[in-house]
């Protein structure tokens, strides 16, 4: 049984398989008309702003990538100069190390050359230090041979001699034999 208010379907209007494949033109002919209508719509309103977009995201990406091409390029000039830097930085370095070599070698000879001027004033001042005091030295043993000398020859003539003309004939007769190369030089 059936249910109350549903309408059976006779069996003469329920569709077949054949007719489900069967050509229908004035079907074919609306459809047509519906496709070019919907494709004019489409073309005239949607397709120009579709395809504008479209244009538009492919000019975005394309600027995105010539950009991203432009800052690797830069990125690596950057690198390229960094490293160039880096370079000179080391080269500079390396002639600072040298040139504080050679100055500190130089350094060391003028410190030599000063030393050794010092070691020869120091020793041509003992020197003539030495050669003072040996002066004075053969002085005072003049003085004191000239005092012996006139001691012993006032015992033996057993007078005094101490006037200042008999001291410069005694010192006289000394210089007289330092100069000869007698026994005082």
């Amino acid at each position: 049984m059936m249910p109350a208010g549903l309408n059976p379907v006779p069996a003469a209007e329920v569709p077949s398989w054949d007719d489900l494949f069967a050509v229908d033109f004035g079907l074919a002919v609306w459809t047509l008309l519906t496709f070019v209508a919907l494709l004019f719509v489409l073309a005239r309103y949607a397709w120009k702003p579709l395809m504008g977009a479209l244009d538009a995201r492919e000019k975005s990406i394309q600027g995105d990538i010539d950009e991203a091409k432009r800052q690797r390029d830069e990125a690596e000039a950057l690198i390229a100069e960094y490293r160039e830097q880096l370079a000179d930085g080391r080269r500079q370095a390396q002639a600072l190390v040298a040139e504080s070599r050679e100055a500190a070698e130089e350094l060391r000879k003028d410190l030599e050359a000063k030393a050794r001027e010092e070691s020869r004033v120091i020793l041509a001042n003992a020197r003539r230090e030495i050669e003072r005091e040996r002066d004075a030295a053969v002085d005072t043993v003049r003085r004191e041979a000239v005092e012996v000398a006139m001691a012993a020859a006032s015992r033996l003539l057993e007078e005094r001699l101490d006037s200042d003309r008999d001291r410069k004939l005694v010192t006289d007769y000394i210089d007289d034999l330092a100069g000869s190369g007698g026994a005082w030089t």
